[in-house]
């Protein structure tokens, strides 16, 4: 039996931290640096941190600004954008960082997840997963910050990744991104239904209650949010915040296994 993982999601543009709605419109949140002291001062359990702009523009991942950041994080921490080579995974490896996340570069070579697995271990590498639901009603895999529709379901896409050695999937649903009105849960049991690792459910949590949902009703292994850590109130007024273990305790179902 485990405690199920909460973990702040922040977004790196411009070494900057920024907070967006659906993928889009993004609204600067303070500094990076600054938040990852006050969320060490609030005993969270892992962070991840995602450059937003580093693959859509073709960008080397930004190693100084992240080995800064690994240095102040007393929690692990994992990193994605812009890694599209196991060399450039070693380096942000060397800087103290405990995971990756892979986004575009596994949707265009498969085969770079089995590369750093083979390395660094299945536990150290995760794949995220955009997804966005069409006119239709269909969920699709999206790239490069949502501006490519790769044509994929989201289980077809998590098996493969499975298979090729991810040990963890980032799960975000672009259409709740930012929007505080609750997790997808038809698109996280869809997902999680179809592999063994662990999923981590991103996207739409307004409120504690809803950190429970994809956990306790869709087969989640942990939860992430943005908007949730770093708002606060009607007007959203910037304020670092992190629920405690015990506010949470009475709200997570205990799980086993992944």
């Amino acid at each position: 039996m485990y405690r199920s993982r909460i973990i702040p999601c922040l977004l790196l543009q411009d070494r900057g931290l920024v907070k967006t709605h659906k993928f889009k419109n993004p609204v600067y949140v303070g500094d990076p640096v600054n938040a990852i002291k006050i969320f060490n001062d609030k005993e969270v359990d892992e962070l991840v941190l995602l450059d937003i702009k580093a693959s859509e523009l073709g960008r080397e991942p930004d190693y100084e600004l992240i080995a800064e950041v690994a240095g102040e994080c007393f929690m692990p921490i994992c990193y994605g954008g812009g890694i599209r080579s196991l060399e450039q995974a070693r380096r942000i490896f060397s800087s103290g960082v405990e995971k990756i996340a892979l986004n575009s570069a596994a949707l265009q070579d498969v085969k770079l997840i089995s590369q750093i697995a083979a390395v660094y271990g299945s536990q150290s590498v995760v794949v995220a997963i955009d997804c966005k639901k069409s006119l239709f009603g269909k969920y699709h895999v999206m790239s490069h910050s949502a501006s490519k529709d790769m044509k994929i379901v989201p289980a077809e896409w998590a098996r493969t990744v499975e298979a090729a050695g991810a040990g963890e999937i980032f799960l975000n649903s672009i259409d709740r991104d930012g929007t505080m009105r609750g997790y997808d849960l038809e698109l996280i049991e869809s997902v999680t239904h179809s592999v063994s690792i662990p999923v981590v459910a991103c996207g739409g949590a307004g409120s504690l209650a809803d950190l429970a949902e994809p956990i306790n009703k869709a087969g989640a292994s942990a939860v992430a949010a943005g908007s949730l850590f770093v708002f606060h109130g009607k007007h959203k007024a910037v304020l670092i915040n992190y629920p405690t273990h015990d506010a949470m305790s009475g709200l997570l179902s205990s799980r086993e296994g992944k």
